[in-house]
């Protein structure tokens, strides 16, 4: 099964993020990410209710928890506080029943990559057992290099620790490598049972590479391959639109998915 939806309540709709939910299904579309980018700030009691909103409107929801986080700091502090900010998004993620909790793990700094990783996992592990529920820990690759996050040490850390899944954020791939294979990176993720993605265009800079600015589908990296080989592969995915049009571009891929010949539910 295809699912399509924004990163966010959409820009075209002016309420709440239950009150989205509606909306969302209104569009035709059948997810929605919700956003803790700037802090955790709905409550339990929220949560809850955007749960049973979203199972009426059969809208599949995920969590992208908040961006400063850092599970390889060199300051305890600061990876025990993104801990405790993973843990507040999972713990609203249990409460809607969301499917996963989509995190940027952490940064090099000035730790080499086996050690960084060795650091990352240590932490997700602590974090998973100290969270008793069925939301998954979503490890994104990330855009830039000095960023934990390839799609190598995401797929080898999520293999080692039970409860973590990847997201495939095939903009950041594209960004990080300034060129795309959605067939080497998809065979890489063939033995999982569903993927959840997020896409959008990245900006070209000045070097002749792309910066982890989001643009509007149309640009770079193409949609269509990716949609193609989506289909010829019978892929269980969740596809969120992170473009600075989200709802715009989310129905843009289902357009697009459409004309290759895929039925939405």
């Amino acid at each position: 099964m295809i699912r399509l939806g924004p990163a966010g309540i959409p820009m075209s709709f002016n309420g709440s993020s239950v009150e989205a939910i509606p909306f969302v299904k209104k569009l035709g579309l059948q997810a929605m990410e919700i956003e803790f980018v700037r802090g955790v700030h709905m409550g339990l009691d929220t949560a809850k209710v955007l749960g049973i909103v979203a199972k009426e409107n059969d809208i599949e929801l995920s969590i992208h928890a908040p961006y400063y986080i850092n599970l390889a700091s060199k300051e305890k502090i600061k990876i025990e506080q993104s801990k405790k900010r993973i843990l507040d998004s999972m713990e609203r993620g249990e409460a809607m029943d969301a499917k996963i909790v989509v995190i940027h793990p952490g940064y090099y700094g000035e730790y080499s990559a086996e050690k960084c990783y060795s650091i990352i996992k240590e932490q997700c592990q602590d974090i998973l057992d100290k969270h008793d529920g069925k939301v998954l820990l979503g490890l994104e690759t990330t855009a830039k290099r000095a960023a934990f996050g390839s799609t190598d040490e995401i797929l080898v850390l999520c293999k080692s620790v039970k409860g973590c899944a990847p997201v495939i954020d095939f903009a950041h791939l594209f960004a990080r490598e300034s060129s795309i294979d959605y067939v080497k990176i998809l065979d890489k993720f063939k033995s999982m049972k569903h993927l959840h993605c997020h896409f959008s265009n990245m900006k070209r800079n000045q070097k002749g590479g792309y910066s982890d600015i989001h643009l509007p589908i149309g640009n770079a990296p193409p949609f269509e391959p990716l949609a193609k080989e989506i289909l010829k592969r019978k892929l269980d995915v969740t596809i969120i639109s992170e473009s600075p049009v989200i709802e715009k571009d989310a129905l843009k891929m289902k357009k697009i998915f459409k004309k290759l010949g895929y039925k939405f539910i």
